[in-house]
């Protein structure tokens, strides 16, 4: 279905990024003067960006021994500061120096997780510090965390089969602060169907653990989650995730009454591919999704709370519809 008012497309720009594989990953970051992509071939490509739509490539980064899965850049608060995860089990955090007569990338973090893809890494909100979650094929989320000038890990077992993906719920009044205490929400997508949501409470004085919520529905997916995104919340009184899989089907999950009301799962569409990813708009209402057979669609909610294709993008054909 087609909404009335459609949106207008803008042309599509191709960006020569001197890949020498499989692109796996492409990021803005929070100001959209910078693109970051991770490739097959182990490397990192960063771009600055002018004029809107002039792209120059400004660095190559180097440092996983395998295929990078995912980069995400950090708020500005903390610097320039990118993290990328690999299959060799490595995440690694980058800063740009300022340096003449060039602007410097050094490593500033890495680590490795033994025997263990890392196939997710996502910057919690700025509001909760400089903390990192990652998604592992053994099943872990470990959670990184920067703190009176060090980096700690923990992690909690998200499941058995592997860990695909994770994002963090924006801060609100669900995730939040609350009477003293800091309460911070995540959501997983994993390789047994399921999507699940978790939740941290913690103050000065006592250290949280993460607790898996009790969702009242069953995962409605029937293969691999292949990502999870927790969407911005804007004005939207409720907590709204995006879920997609390899059984085709894109669900949007909704919950209300400020965090603490039942979620309620809702079929976007069944696609012609397996969906490998789904991305939220800065505001959170236009979702767009990424599908197999290289076509990109962008959703919109409608008044009556109905998601409705407001465009699409056909990689084969090189161009936009509406």
């Amino acid at each position: 279905p087609k909404s009335n008012q459609k949106m207008t497309a803008t042309p599509v720009v191709t960006i020569e990024t001197l890949h020498e594989d499989m692109i796996h990953d492409c990021q803005f970051d929070y100001y959209a003067k910078k693109i970051a992509t991770c490739s097959s071939d182990r490397t990192i490509k960063i771009f600055d960006v002018t004029n809107g739509d002039k792209y120059h490539i400004s660095a190559t980064l180097q440092g996983h021994d395998g295929p990078i899965w995912q980069v995400s850049w950090a708020h500005p608060k903390f610097g320039v500061l990118l993290a990328s995860c690999a299959y060799d089990g490595s995440v690694i955090i980058h800063r740009e120096t300022r340096e003449a007569p060039q602007n410097h990338w050094e490593k500033v973090f890495e680590t490795i997780f033994p025997n263990s893809s890392v196939n997710s890494v996502a910057w919690a909100p700025h509001e909760f510090g400089l903390i990192l979650a990652c998604a592992c094929s053994d099943g872990r989320v470990s959670i990184i965390e920067h703190k009176q000038g060090e980096w700690n890990i923990k992690y909690f077992k998200n499941d058995s089969l592997g860990c695909n993906s994770v994002s963090w719920a924006p801060f609100n009044s669900s995730s939040s602060t609350t009477d003293g205490l800091l309460i911070k929400r995540l959501v997983t997508g994993s390789c047994d169907n399921s999507v699940r949501i978790w939740r941290c409470t913690e103050s000065d004085s006592i250290p949280g653990n993460w607790v898996e919520e009790t969702l009242n529905c069953a995962s409605p997916h029937s293969d691999w989650v292949r990502d999870v995104a927790w969407a911005p919340l804007a004005s939207s009184p409720y907590s709204i995730i995006a879920s997609c899989s390899e059984d085709r089907t894109v669900y949007i999950w909704k919950q209300g009454d400020k965090g603490r009301g039942p979620w309620e799962a809702t079929l976007l569409r069944q696609f012609n591919a397996p969906v490998w990813r789904v991305s939220w708009s800065v505001t959170g209402n236009v979702l767009a999704v990424s599908c197999g057979d290289q076509t990109v669609t962008l959703w919109k909610q409608s008044v009556d709370e109905t998601w409705l294709q407001i465009s699409s993008v056909d990689d084969n054909a090189g161009g936009i519809t509406n």
